[in-house]
């Protein structure tokens, strides 16, 4: 199954970082959460791994016309952006919003998930694609 948007860049981890935080608030969204999973895992439990970081992005007017569609619909918000670090490349991805229409079966949800997906799939097209 597909869930997500994606694109694979040479640029290193800390500067797709940089770049897609910027594009996503050239799309109107905010980060409102940051979790550094690499981080997390090595203080908690000893572990080990790629560079890896969620990022929870709003675009606040898009939420709240999600929220008026259907309230429990903040159970599916933010937007989740991920970028992390995999064979010497970098990879971001963003869950895609139509998951909200698919699993609410609220078909009132499309056009605010359509604007959502047309705005991520802009932000991560800023970022140098690899083959």
């Amino acid at each position: 199954m597909n869930y997500g948007i994606a694109v694979r860049t040479a640029l290193p981890f800390a500067e797709a970082a940089v770049q897609i935080r910027e594009a996503l608030r050239e799309q109107g969204f905010g980060v409102l959460t940051e979790i550094d999973v690499q981080a997390t895992l090595r203080g908690k439990l000893g572990q080990q791994m790629d560079q890896y970081l969620i990022l929870g992005a709003c675009n606040p007017s898009l939420a709240h016309r999600a929220l008026a569609t259907d309230i429990s619909i903040g159970l599916l918000l933010p937007c989740n952006v991920v970028i992390r670090a995999d064979a010497g490349q970098t990879v971001v991805e963003a869950l895609d919003p139509q998951l909200m229409v698919t699993v609410t079966g609220e078909p009132a949800l499309k056009p605010v998930a359509d604007e959502a997906a047309s705005r991520l799939r802009a932000a991560l097209a800023v970022l140098p694609a690899t083959a």
